[in-house]
């Protein structure tokens, strides 16, 4: 299985390297660290990972109750990222945070190939 996920991380990074088709990302994986009785605010700790993504506009027929027209969605090897991203996470593209709206996994033989995550800014 590594092989099949490697060579869906190779064709990424290669769909990625196209001009106007694919960049750099930041992937922010957000944690609850700890909670202040005084203050009633649960403090955050950020992680920020760069991953290659093949970045899209939404299709028009995935519009529906909860993806937009005006979304977008990226696409990242599962090899590239520490942890599985979530809806409480963040993509940061060109500088302008995103929340993921919706997290698609694509897998074989019960590993996780890809990530598709829907982003609105």
């Amino acid at each position: 299985m590594p092989n099949f996920a490697n060579a869906v991380q190779k064709a990424i990074d290669k769909v990625a390297a196209i001009e106007g088709f694919g960049q750099n990302v930041t992937v922010r994986t957000i944690t609850a660290s700890s909670y202040n009785t005084t203050t009633g605010v649960i403090a955050e700790s950020n992680s920020d990972e760069v991953v290659k993504a093949v970045l899209e506009d939404v299709n028009m027929r995935e519009v529906n109750d909860l993806i937009q027209a005006e979304d977008k969605k990226i696409t990242i090897s599962a090899d590239a990222i520490t942890n599985k991203p979530t809806t409480k996470d963040k993509v940061l593209i060109s500088n302008i945070v995103h929340n993921i709206i919706r997290v698609l996994t694509k897998t074989s033989g019960g590993t996780d190939i890809s990530y598709t995550l829907y982003l609105r800014t």
